[in-house]
């Protein structure tokens, strides 16, 4: 709880504001929500200090035999939080490992040590003892070779990642030589179901929300809107007035400008690729200029992608939303579980019943009903279902083994011996 306050202090949150703003190009609404949210997962973190518990009970497979249950650390976990949310993901990343008892070896992102540094410091000052939690850092050509050895250390029981199915694939396939266990987080496609019935201004300016926040670089940003006909209309041309008012440039010079650059311009390259070969495919661009400037990208709606396009498939991490029209709830459940991915999902619908029974049968670890697809829920935890989203959950049940101890009874017979 110590570490919560400090974060809150003006010396955190403005070296974290500002390491997260020159590492990562993030805007100052995203830097301070990254601090801001930093404080809520330090002490949902703490709470789960309860959730580590034993067990009693008489063995039913030897009579008079007592048999005492309890949860263990399992030893040094290895964390490799994503830049994207550099300090509150770092924190998830060591929080519930570190509550569990287990060591912490930590490898930021290449792109934004300063900022994921900020997570170590304030737990070391809060007391975390020296040895406990380590930071190594990396450099970009020597990270692969140098994150394998980690992987491979016999202290080393446990590794849990953040970030993109593609190195997900390369971690999973190192822990594999070893048969270590794994947490993995990876990306996401998340769709936004809109039925007839829905709020369609509501629903407009959630799936705007939660497909621009941070220019669209998070884990949970809409990127597929899958609408009933009777709503489509009027949804598309919410969503064509909202995203208009919204900008990408440059935040110091330009106070209208709400969105900043991508990363780097490698991500603003595929972003424009992406957007180009679903064109040439059929798809129509109803907004967006289909160019970058350096790695800034301008927010773009796409109509006419389907399953088998890139702009479909996969992951953008950038500013771009498709939208595709369908007649029943059942194309729609079908379109929306028509992905690798399995992060989150939302629903409209104005009869909350109807908005449930559908979420019931998206594929998504966490699906809201009238509400955005960027959505944390303290004790669920962000989880995937496997796939290109990844598996496990950063709870105590991961991070810990269940260690049973079983007290047998004296005189026991034997076969054999008697």
């Amino acid at each position: 709880m110590k570490a919560a306050d400090l974060i809150q202090t003006d010396k955190y949150v403005q070296n974290g504001v500002r390491a997260i703003e020159e590492e990562t190009a993030a805007v100052k609404l995203v830097a301070m929500m990254d601090i801001q949210m930093a404080a809520r997962t330090l002490i949902d973190a703490a709470g789960q200090a309860t959730q580590i518990q034993g067990d009693f009970y008489e063995s039913t497979a030897v009579p008079g035999a007592q048999v005492l249950v309890s949860r263990k650390p399992h030893g040094v976990i290895f964390a490799i939080p994503p830049w994207n949310g550099p300090v509150i993901l770092t924190l998830r990343a060591i929080c519930i490992p570190l509550i569990c008892g287990n060591t912490v070896v930590v490898k930021p992102a290449e792109v934004c040590p300063r900022s994921q540094a900020v997570a170590i410091e304030v737990l070391h000052e809060a007391g975390i003892p020296p040895g406990v939690l380590n930071l190594v850092s990396v450099s970009k050509d020597n990270s692969p070779k140098l994150t394998a050895e980690i992987i491979a250390n016999p202290l080393v029981r446990h590794i849990n990642f953040t970030g993109s199915d593609r190195v997900g694939k390369i971690l999973a396939a190192e822990a594999a030589k070893y048969l270590k266990p794994c947490v993995f987080e990876l990306g996401g496609k998340a769709p936004a179901v809109v039925l007839d019935d829905a709020n369609i201004s509501d629903a407009a300016r959630a799936i705007t929300f939660g497909a621009l926040l941070h220019s669209g670089q998070v884990c949970m940003s809409t990127e597929r809107v899958i609408v009933q006909r009777g709503a489509a209309a009027t949804l598309q041309s919410e969503l064509l007035k909202l995203f208009r008012n919204v900008k990408a440039g440059d935040p110091t010079r330009d106070p209208s400008a709400q969105l900043s650059c991508l990363i780097n311009e490698a991500s603003a390259v595929n972003v424009v690729k992406m957007v180009e070969e679903a064109k040439s495919s059929g798809a129509q661009v109803l907004l967006g200029d289909i160019r970058r400037e350096g790695a800034r990208v301008q927010p773009h709606i796409l109509t006419g992608v389907n399953p088998g396009m890139r702009a479909w498939d996969r992951e953008s991490f950038g500013p771009v939303v498709v939208i595709s029209v369908v007649d029943t709830v059942d194309e729609a459940i079908e379109l929306a579980n028509a992905s690798e991915y399995s992060l989150t999902a939302s629903v409209w619908a104005s009869d909350r019943y109807k908005g449930v029974e559908v979420a019931n049968q998206i594929r998504a670890g966490c699906t809201s009903v009238n509400g955005p697809t960027i959505h944390i829920e303290p004790g669920l935890e962000l989880a995937g279902l496997g796939g290109a989203t990844g598996y496990g959950r950063f709870t105590v049940d991961n991070f810990t083994v269940k260690r049973g101890v079983v007290v047998h009874p004296p005189n026991v017979t034997y076969p054999l011996t008697g």
